[in-house]
């Protein structure tokens, strides 16, 4: 891609990414779920399993909110981890999607500036949580640094999870299509680490656990805010999701070149 060629990509991917943060902001109800219902979950589960501290293997931690923190914030944007896919396809539904192929805007920008904005949403969301977390009681000994990783998990777990929504998007045009994925990432939570160390687990479910991609971005990311920074840990919580990310995407792209090839 040439210089003159790449600034405009650049531009139009800001332009898209822009207008998906928009629709997020007018829509806040959309949003407000994500929020509060990580936090209720948090206050339920610190009221009640606080005893499970004392449980031998059970990881040293101040509180059950520390423990929690992660998984909170992974909720969080499972909420909102399919909207670049839903607006892709409400975009194909209205005809904008046509338009914008029509016009000079690349290929590219199409898929990636939803993507974008989308997982700007998602690391503000995981900065609003930790602070309130932080607020009551809750504490990060990782550090600002720490902080900021899981900010950079949030939003790269949203490309990874929205990758597959705009594959969906692409093929199906349907909303419908796309947010029938939220289902299937929600309970992929609960089959994770996210609310129980797999290493007090037992049966399939540990087996489940262990092998579940979400457990091994948990993990190192609760290492980060009970342990302390840990550059290996970091660098685990952000590559996974990154590499994951790399495929779902790269997925929607040819999706996206197979459906143009075909009008």
């Amino acid at each position: 891609m040439a210089g003159p060629d790449l600034v405009a990509a650049v531009r139009q991917t800001a332009e898209l990414a822009r207008r998906s943060v928009l629709a997020e902001r007018r829509q806040l109800l959309n949003i407000l779920p994500g929020l509060v219902f990580p936090l209720l979950l948090a206050a339920v589960y610190s009221r009640q399993f606080s005893r499970a501290l004392a449980m031998p293997g059970f990881p040293e931690v101040d509180s059950f909110l520390d423990f929690i923190l992660p998984a909170c914030v992974v909720q969080a944007v499972s909420f909102g981890a399919t909207a670049a896919g839903t607006e892709l396809a409400l975009d194909i539904e209205n005809g904008f999607f046509d338009r914008l192929v029509a016009s000079p805007v690349a290929r590219f920008p199409i898929l990636v500036g939803r993507l974008a904005g989308a997982s700007l949403v998602a690391a503000i969301k995981a900065a609003v949580l930790v602070a309130v977390f932080l607020a009551f009681g809750a504490g990060v000994k990782g550090g600002p640094a720490a902080v900021l990783v899981i900010m950079a998990v949030a939003a790269l777990l949203v490309l990874a999870i929205g990758g597959v929504g705009q594959v969906l998007a692409i093929r199906t045009g349907s909303q419908e299509a796309v947010a029938a994925t939220f289902p299937l990432v929600f309970v992929g939570i609960f089959m994770s680490s996210a609310f129980f160390p797999t290493a007090l687990m037992s049966g399939w479910f540990r087996v489940v656990a262990e092998n579940n991609p979400i457990t091994w971005v948990i993990d190192p990311t609760r290492r980060l805010v009970i342990a302390g920074w840990s550059t290996g840990d970091a660098i685990q919580a952000m590559v996974v999701p990154a590499a994951i990310a790399l495929v779902t995407v790269s997925l929607a792209v040819r999706a996206l070149h197979r459906k143009l090839g075909r009008s």
